[in-house]
């Protein structure tokens, strides 16, 4: 967190827009750097790149966004498990929080929070679910333990403590032959993957004094459109 408020004029103000931040580019991130089809998609696998060889912990982690029948919001972070052009993609169990918020409300965002770099970059759309197909390709890429785990939770309902947690995954591995070897395990009839299909995507770049670089995206039925904003 900065710190420093009030404690005179910095040295190099008016030089914010200038300056190198965190991420250490000194060109700021311009409108013109989205290009391709979708334009966004380059620089995002560009700066995810960059996050994962910086070594920042989980730099597929994005913070998800929904919204309850209600309209009352929750935030709640996962991992990314795929980017492409067609959008975001994440798995999760549908009876779980956040599955019964999109089954009602089928609209998201996520951000990506580089925070070490001074970078994030936002999404929001609309939200599908990806194919069976797509699910059973990741759900056997999976590891074993992680497979017993999703197979034994039921996401987000409450249980009385630690040991029963333990006691239910180890009840689940036993019926599918152990831990570390067995009978295949299959997908969980009701966990799956969720497709965040963009409509608007903002990068954003941090800069000294706080004159941070803003770009955003927005899909209209004319394509996208580009434009800086202000900080």
């Amino acid at each position: 967190m900065r710190v420093g408020y009030g404690g005179g004029i910095p040295p190099n103000i008016g030089e914010g827009d200038r300056a190198a931040g965190a991420d250490g580019i000194r060109e700021n991130l311009d409108p013109s750097w989205l290009r391709g089809d979708p334009p966004w998609l380059d620089l995002f696998h560009v700066w995810l790149r960059e996050a994962i060889d910086s070594r920042i912990p989980e730099p597929n982690a994005m913070v998800l966004g929904t919204a309850d029948a209600e309209g009352i919001p929750s935030t709640r972070t996962v991992l990314c498990k795929g980017a492409d052009a067609s959008g975001i993609v994440f798995f999760t169990g549908y009876d779980s929080d956040k599955g019964h918020h999109l089954a009602a409300n089928p609209y998201a965002s996520v951000t990506f929070p580089w925070i070490a770099l001074e970078r994030q970059v936002h999404f929001r759309g609309a939200v599908e679910h990806v194919t069976m197909e797509e699910t059973a390709e990741y759900w056997y890429m999976r590891p074993r333990g992680s497979q017993l785990s999703a197979y034994a939770s039921a996401q987000s309902q409450p249980i009385e403590t630690r040991t029963d947690l333990e006691d239910l995954a180890a009840r689940v591995a036993a019926q599918f032959g152990g831990f570390d070897a067995g009978a295949e395990i299959p997908v969980p009839p009701a966990w799956g993957g969720y497709r965040l299909v963009p409509t608007t995507v903002e990068f954003w770049q941090g800069r000294a004094n706080r004159l941070h670089n803003r770009v955003r995206l927005t899909r209209s039925d004319a394509g996208w459109e580009a434009v800086r904003l202000q900080p």
